[in-house]
């Protein structure tokens, strides 16, 4: 049985259609996937992957997403972010760019804006299917 899904941002709706499931990870919680009949839930998002799985011919949708929230509520999962981006809409290059230069500002000090910025980047890039390093 299908859920609803969809995925907003300020700026608009980056995705809307039907799932098998959501895959999304949560702030101390960890990944959690949830399938149709599952129990009401809000929670926190991390900066992380969420997977759409799609019983359609259409595959499995990769999101990154920079925080948010995600609702879940009568076979209908909301996900809520001030940032996120499908795989196909990522520019890899400039991923790669901001992972290097977060990178190179980590090694400079202990900066927890440059932590969150390679981390960004790093899921920017995992979701867009380009090798994971730093």
């Amino acid at each position: 049985m299908a859920m609803q899904v969809e995925v907003v941002s300020p700026e608009r709706i980056l995705y809307s259609g039907e799932a098998e499931s959501v895959i999304a990870r949560t702030v101390g919680g960890g990944d959690i996937a949830f399938l149709s009949g599952h129990a009401p839930f809000v929670g926190a998002l991390e900066v992380a992957k969420v997977t759409i799985r799609s019983s359609s011919e259409a595959g499995d949708q990769v999101v990154a997403v920079h925080g948010g929230f995600v609702e879940v509520s009568d076979d209908k999962v909301t996900i809520l972010s001030d940032v996120a981006e499908l795989a196909s809409q990522i520019d890899l290059d400039r991923a790669r760019q901001a992972q290097e230069t977060a990178a190179a500002a980590l090694r400079e000090s202990d900066d927890a804006e440059a932590a969150a910025a390679l981390r960004r980047a790093t899921v920017r890039i995992d979701v867009a299917g380009g090798a994971v390093g730093a």
